[in-house]
């Protein structure tokens, strides 16, 4: 696959993502992908399973969950996206969390996604439930 083509991969993903399709997000990534959280002191997740477990982990008790896309830059390989997303809990918190966001694809699939974004941001916001939640992890 070509530059254009691997930009308009990743386009399908985040708005797979945004919907929460969380098993159409899986159909995404390779059978050995690796997501990191940059900030988070874990290694991430690992294949299509552990990534959506991972992401329906933290998102899927967001009552709010929006996509504010700003600038896409692809390269070969890689597409690189500077975005917000908007988190809303139901008991009243919200926040809008900036990311850079580095997608790597091989053959059709994302081999690697590596989102960077501001840990306080993050925590500043976000209810105590939902922390205690999350730290219970996916696995």
């Amino acid at each position: 696959m070509g530059t254009t083509e691997n930009r308009e991969l990743v386009e399908a993903f985040w708005a797979t993502l945004y919907r929460r399709d969380f098993e159409a997000v899986g159909e995404f990534f390779s059978s050995d992908a690796h997501y990191r959280d940059v900030p988070a002191p874990e290694e991430g997740a690992f294949g299509p399973e552990e990534i959506k477990a991972r992401l329906r982990l933290g998102i899927e008790p967001l009552s709010v969950y929006a996509h504010h896309p700003r600038t896409m830059i692809a390269e070969g390989d890689v597409v690189i996206t500077e975005h917000g997303e908007e988190w809303h809990w139901h008991t009243g918190e919200e926040v809008i969390l900036p990311f850079v966001s580095v997608h790597e694809v091989k053959d059709g699939k994302i081999i690697r996604w590596w989102d960077y974004w501001d840990m306080s941001t993050l925590m500043n916001a976000a209810p105590q439930w939902w922390v205690e939640h999350i730290m219970e992890g996916y696995k």
